[in-house]
């Protein structure tokens, strides 16, 4: 497989508002492509979705970060979307749709406790991640 190639990673959410360590979805990709050094970037098409990367070892964390966005940016905020998810475009902007993280020796390079995550703010839904590796 060409490594400059797009690969996408299909995702079904079963949650309304999850986040979801798609780590190893990622990682698996990284070996199919025979990834070694270079740059891993991930994109979300997806307006009511997000990615992140924290704390995966403990369960609580991810629901706290979920509390605290609801908390944040409630559902019923009078908002004149009138689709009446809102709630979930603004929390894709606070997480973001793209990340970028280093590969090193065909593995993320990420911290003792981090993770991956799909934040899903619209489901339950089939979603996609877009993966391209860049050699370094």
């Amino acid at each position: 497989m060409n490594r400059s190639s797009r690969i996408v990673i299909t995702l079904r959410t079963e949650a309304h508002r999850v986040m979801m360590d798609v780590t190893g979805h990622v990682q698996q990709s990284l070996h199919a492509m025979q990834a070694h050094d270079g740059l891993c970037m991930l994109f979300c098409p997806h307006t009511t979705s997000g990615l992140t990367i924290n704390e995966g070892a403990d369960p609580d964390v991810a629901r706290d970060i979920e509390a605290a966005l609801a908390r944040m940016v409630p559902v019923h905020s009078g908002f004149l979307h009138a689709e009446g998810n809102s709630d979930a475009h603004v929390k894709s902007t606070l997480t973001g749709v793209s990340l970028c993280v280093g590969v090193e020796a065909g593995h993320l390079a990420l911290g003792r406790w981090q993770r991956v995550f799909f934040c899903e703010f619209d489901g339950p839904r089939q979603r996609e991640l877009w993966l391209r590796f860049i050699d370094a």
